[in-house]
């Protein structure tokens, strides 16, 4: 069995020295950080057993540093604070914040081995790091979404997130989850039709979460409305996501009225990835922490060029793209870091995926007689355009109305004029 792995963080060496004896002595392994610099470098790396962390250093104190880990997400291992002339309403606070327990120099040694048993033990049931909303950055859009999304957090209320495909529902959703009670999304959703109210009574005091509400037929939506009628009673929050236009969808006879209009009491919008490309350098480490702490690979760090490649790449899929380059990047680049030419590498394979998958490259797609007369250049041109949006769009028909600014009964005829095909 690995050994534990205990994290000590203190600017005085003989302190420092003295714990990593007496807990190597114990069968430890410990890392040692004189200031709270290291111990980011330290924890952005590896994610420890055991924090021992101390609240008075030069550059951070201990307490701020606690709270840095707990803001982005990190604060997944249990942390004793140690200080020589502490109060009790810093070890309040600190409790408060997330840390375990809390030693006062000088720390007897039956005190420290029992202290550090019982937060390893508390630590065996923490949760192990996994994207959330405070890894999406701190962007004043990803601020202000934070924001409204703790301003409804208490509603009881249905709440709909609308949201371009991969730009974070889900995310949004678990933030609004409490833990320790009823988490169930509905990705298969043939259930609202059959038994919506045993769906409230699995999830009773907890959360439904929807991630496509436009999918639902027309069943579904009535047992949804259904659902929603009764989930007060049962103390459940629903809330759906959606990346599709609810009200043109009703104008089509393809959504319940009465649907939108419950589920239009309280919505918030969530951005896409590029309305905050600022976080990406961020997003971008927080990516490849998140995989270092689940094992899948070893800590890779990116040099200023990459990130300022990846902050200017487009992301149409949002997170989700952005997740499978990092992904990518950290499992095939070759050097100590991630460069500006891996980068450049692994978003041109993906480019190129993409107009694979659209049915011709920008060679072909840009192949257009400039010597035929304007109407047969023009409908070229039209039949190139409508093809690239269909691709896109997945062969959704409504989104592609949607983008192009076309009423779908306009667009159709269009297409039949075309000869364009959308199947």
């Amino acid at each position: 069995m690995t050994a534990r792995q205990v994290l000590v963080v203190d600017d005085e060496i003989g302190i420092r020295e003295l714990l990593r004896d007496i807990l190597q002595d114990e069968g430890y392994q410990v890392r040692l950080a004189e200031n709270a610099a290291e111990a980011r470098t330290w924890r952005q790396q590896a994610r420890p057993d055991l924090v021992l962390l101390d609240i008075w250093m030069p550059d951070c104190d201990g307490i701020t540093l606690l709270k840095e880990w707990g803001n982005s997400g990190l604060l997944t291992m249990p942390v004793v604070m140690m200080s020589g002339h502490g109060t009790i309403d810093t070890a309040v606070e600190a409790t408060r914040i997330g840390a375990f327990d809390f030693l006062e120099k000088p720390i007897a040694l039956q005190k420290l081995l029992k202290t550090v048993n019982a937060a390893l033990k508390h630590g065996e049931q923490l949760p192990r790091s996994d994207m959330n909303l405070l890894n999406l950055g701190k962007s004043p859009v990803i601020s202000e979404l934070r924001q409204r999304l703790e301003q409804v957090a208490n509603l009881r209320s249905a709440l709909l997130l609308i949201g371009a495909k991969g730009s974070g529902l889900e995310l949004c959703a678990r933030f609004l989850h409490q833990p320790g009670t009823p988490w169930l999304e509905l990705s298969e959703t043939e259930r609202l039709a059959s038994a919506p109210l045993e769906l409230l009574e699995h999830a009773s005091d907890g959360l439904i979460f929807i991630p496509e509400v436009a999918e639902l037929n027309k069943t579904e939506q009535k047992g949804l409305l259904l659902m929603l009628s009764k989930a007060e009673k049962y103390d459940v929050r629903v809330i759906c996501g959606t990346a599709r236009a609810l009200p043109q969808l009703v104008q089509e006879g393809t959504f319940d009225s009465n649907l939108l209009q419950a589920l239009s009491i309280t919505t918030v919008s969530v951005p896409a990835l590029e309305d905050h490309r600022e976080d990406i350098p961020d997003l971008a480490r927080s990516m490849v922490t998140l995989m270092v702490e689940t094992g899948e690979a070893a800590y890779r760090e990116f040099d200023i060029a990459a990130l300022n490649a990846l902050r200017n790449a487009d992301w149409p899929g949002n997170l989700a793209q952005l997740d499978s380059v990092i992904r990518n990047l950290v499992q095939t680049s070759l050097g100590e870091k991630i460069t500006l030419a891996d980068v450049n590498r692994v978003i041109g394979q993906f480019a190129q995926m993409h107009l694979d998958n659209a049915g011709h490259t920008a060679a072909t797609s840009l192949a257009i007689d400039l010597d035929q007369p304007l109407r047969e250049a023009r409908d070229d041109f039209e039949r190139l355009y409508f093809e690239h949006h269909i691709a896109k769009a997945g062969n959704n028909m409504s989104k592609v109305a949607e983008n192009v600014h076309l009423e779908r009964t306009h667009l159709y005829r269009k297409l039949k004029q075309l000869g364009v095909k959308t199947k």
